[in-house]
């Protein structure tokens, strides 16, 4: 039981670190341009999908078969079209914004959702893999 508790506060810490730093960070520098939000959106992205490619779908290949991790991948690529196809009929509904800020707007609301949904099977797999 200690392990647990040890392995949720280091998670809970190096999780909120992160965010946090970019977050003063995003205080500090006030430059709001687009051009400077869509490099960090980018950076990101890239940062994940080699964390995907070179460490996650590798330990998932060693832990269980091709077919389960492609099914998983699938169900992931699912959710989320359907995340942005939710948010798009939001946009054109009910939300209105400024022009130029609706698309990095919609996309943060994606980002945010799909953390939210990746959150629970992650906990799931810290907790049995202990």
């Amino acid at each position: 039981m200690e392990g647990i508790i040890k392995t949720t506060l280091l998670g809970l810490f190096f999780g909120t670190f992160g965010t946090t730093l970019g977050g003063i960070l995003g205080i500090i520098i006030k430059k709001h341009s687009n051009k400077f939000l869509s490099f960090i959106l980018a950076f990101a992205s890239g940062l994940m999908m080699a964390i995907i490619c070179f460490d996650l779908i590798p330990e998932a290949l060693g832990i269980s078969n091709i077919i389960n991790v492609v099914i998983g991948i699938v169900m992931g690529i699912i959710v989320m079209i359907f995340c942005d196809l939710l948010v798009e009929k939001k946009f054109n509904g009910n939300i209105k914004f400024k022009k130029g800020n609706n698309a990095l707007l919609k996309t943060g609301m994606i980002v945010s959702i799909g953390l939210a949904i990746h959150n629970f099977p992650e906990g799931l797999a810290i907790r049995f893999r202990l």
